[in-house]
């Protein structure tokens, strides 16, 4: 989703279509390389096949070879056309030709094409035509269980009829709407309140992490809500109702990908130093935007307990970069990358002073490896570290529970809004 989100804001910058085509019985097409064999399907059973198996040429559904044969044979067809496969991403394919690019990408058997050479993408289809038997869906517009919507102030993608079906499913249609999908300060811990119905609780989050592709808003609480799966108590359900009780409040929002007239990369980064209760481990987020559009965002737990906010901050400095890294190779592979330098929005002066202070210190040697990494992309002018202060840390969305009136203003800065209210 995150190579999706990536084409979405490109797409949107630069004016190209977005169409989808669909595989039909795309598993069926895939040639087998194990010997796979089967029973003599029901009805087909005669004297001469008493004792006998099939021995299968090509996949089926249901055997757990399927995917990966389908793949290398529709990989394998489209380098055979003339594409070149993304180092980046696997699963995304490109023809660059006279300055004009075509780009597709495909997640089992729905895939997505675009770029600014119609005349090749007309040629693709008819050879996609040729190898499978697929579906011409016309533009973009229904994705994986994401809405697309376009208009001349962009793309706006959002999981509406998704998040109304859950709360149908849960009953909770007619609650009372929340302001914030997590309470500042929560304080969630282990072991308090009465068990619940594990698997209930682990569908229904399982659920919200689905949903958390087209949602950053819901991001923090869903991760924190995800930390409990192994022994939910009341006290989880109670917060995991209240993300569904904020849902209820937009369920209509999303995404909107707009034009802002560049291709530029950029993150922000932020650490909540010691905020786990059970454990003082530290909580990292990141986001990163192209093009002024937010395309990939995280916020986990971090795996060590952190002695410092700089030690936090710094961790989550490096993942932060790694991610700016991988966006980076993935411009540089459709031929987009605009700027070699990246931009990383740091709030921890601390943090910013350990990354350019060539000197080593006594107290950072336990994460020297993160303190060169980043240094290093700081000397080859790869990488530029800005101050921003915490106002304007938009990563603080997923470290935390905000009040209302920030959550809102993050929320609203990170391009999220909701088509089906009036404005």
């Amino acid at each position: 989703m995150n190579s999706v989100r990536v084409l979405l804001s490109c797409a949107a910058n630069l004016g190209w279509d977005l169409l989808q085509f669909d595989v039909k019985n795309a598993f069926l097409h895939g040639e087998l390389k194990e010997e796979v064999y089967m029973k003599i399907p029901p009805g087909f059973a005669t004297h001469k096949t008493e004792g006998k198996v099939c021995r299968l040429k090509k996949a089926l559904y249901g055997l757990k070879q399927s995917p990966r044969a389908w793949f290398d044979r529709f990989s394998k067809a489209m380098i055979t056309f003339g594409y070149k496969q993304s180092n980046a991403d696997h699963t995304m394919f490109i023809k660059y030709l006279n300055g004009k690019i075509t780009i597709l990408i495909v997640y089992v058997d729905d895939i997505v094409v675009t770029g600014n050479n119609q005349e090749e993408m007309s040629r693709l289809k008819k050879h996609l035509a040729t190898e499978f038997e697929i579906k011409d869906l016309g533009r973009l517009r229904y994705f994986l269980g994401i809405e697309v919507a376009r208009s001349e102030k962009g793309i706006f993608i959002s999981q509406r009829k998704y998040v109304l079906d859950l709360l149908k499913e849960t009953g909770m249609l007619g609650c009372k709407p929340a302001n914030t999908p997590i309470e500042a300060n929560h304080g969630l811990k282990e072991n308090i309140g009465e068990l619940v119905d594990i698997d209930r609780y682990q569908r229904l989050v399982g659920r919200l992490i689905y949903l958390s592709h087209t949602r950053p808003d819901i991001a923090y609480a869903v991760s924190i809500a995800s930390q409990f799966m192994h022994s939910p108590r009341t006290t989880h359900l109670d917060a995991v109702f209240r993300i569904l009780r904020y849902l209820k409040s937009c369920p209509g929002k999303g995404l909107l990908f707009s034009s802002n007239g560049h291709l530029g990369i950029e993150a922000y980064t932020d650490a909540d130093w010691g905020g786990s209760p059970n454990d003082r481990r530290s909580t990292s987020g990141y986001c990163v935007f192209i093009g002024g559009n937010l395309v990939t965002w995280r916020s986990k737990k971090q795996g060590l307990v952190a002695r410092s906010s700089a030690e936090a901050e710094y961790r989550v400095m490096a993942q932060g970069v790694c991610e700016l890294l991988w966006v980076k190779k993935l411009m540089q592979d459709i031929h987009l990358l605009q700027e070699e330098s990246l931009l990383l929005h740091c709030d921890n002066k601390a943090a910013i002073n350990i990354a350019h202070n060539p000197v080593q210190h006594d107290r950072t040697k336990h994460i020297e490896i993160d303190r060169f990494f980043i240094k290093e992309k700081l000397d080859d002018k790869s990488l530029r570290i800005s101050y921003t202060d915490s106002r304007s840390q938009l990563a603080d969305i997923f470290t935390k529970g905000l009040s209302g009136r920030l959550f809102h203003s993050f929320v609203c800065k990170m391009g999220m809004k909701d088509i089906h209210t009036p404005s």
